[in-house]
């Protein structure tokens, strides 16, 4: 499968991960859609990517606020072929006894909520078309817990679960579901959870962290028949023979 003339949005699109995942797709021919709560950044980047790119501004905790953006992106863009469901944050790093009730909440609202609302959005799009690709960002934090971090675990050991459910009832519409946990990447979170000097990935040298063009072109990688032994299942760029296959050194 080529992405050529696809059209794929990319959540969490204003930076890391998701800015360098739209500057993968975008080269290799896809049309992107930008999401991000941060209009400037993605508007900016939108206009670097030029004409086939299109930024929307959208909380994807917000069920209508997803639900309109797929529906402007099938109108602008014609369809929706692929989905990233990158939108996660770090915040607020701390002790589960002395956690803040409310923003704990708002983080399972953005990492698991978000993901269920984007799957919602699209799903029903992609089967009415007869297929599409769905991958979720994943991480080690979904199966291991880690100090500090009890609303950043629990949200994505759901969304690991999202991404099954999904598979289950998607694949025989067309659908292919896989989550992509990435390892330590380069990005602002990474000084964020340094910065807490909380659990031993805060102790991680800077040079450990891979860059975020890695998981972005497994992203791309991932969207071709390549990966359709890994449906259904999570892939992890911490094993060298997906780096492999993928293209990575």
């Amino acid at each position: 499968m080529s992405v050529e003339g696809k059209t794929v949005m990319i959540t969490g699109a204003s930076r890391g991960i998701g800015a360098a995942t739209a500057r993968i797709f975008a080269q290799a021919g896809a049309k992107v859609v930008l999401l991000a709560r941060s209009a400037d950044q993605i508007e900016a980047l939108a206009a670097e990517l030029g004409d086939s790119a299109l930024a929307i501004a959208c909380d994807v905790s917000d069920w209508q606020a997803m639900q309109a953006a797929v529906a402007e992106t099938c109108v602008k863009m014609g369809g929706l072929d692929i989905l990233i469901n990158n939108a996660g944050v770090i915040e607020p790093i701390a002790d589960l006894s002395e956690s803040d009730p409310e923003a704990w909440g708002r983080a399972i609202d953005i990492n698991l909520k978000g993901v269920y609302y984007g799957m919602r959005s699209a799903m029903p799009v992609m089967e009415a078309a007869g297929g599409g690709t769905i991958i979720t960002i994943s991480s080690g934090a979904a199966h291991h817990a880690l100090e500090g971090w009890s609303h950043y675990c629990t949200s994505k050991a759901g969304a690991a679960m999202l991404t099954e459910a999904a598979n289950l009832e998607g694949a025989e519409k067309g659908l292919r579901v896989m989550g992509l946990s990435p390892g330590t990447v380069a990005t602002d979170m990474q000084h964020r959870i340094k910065d807490s000097g909380i659990n031993p990935v805060s102790e991680l040298d800077w040079s450990e962290h891979i860059p975020p063009e890695w998981p972005a072109r497994a992203l791309l990688w991932m969207c071709g028949p390549e990966a359709d032994g890994w449906l259904g299942q999570e892939i992890s760029l911490r094993d060298p023979q997906i780096r492999k296959e993928a293209g990575l050194k």
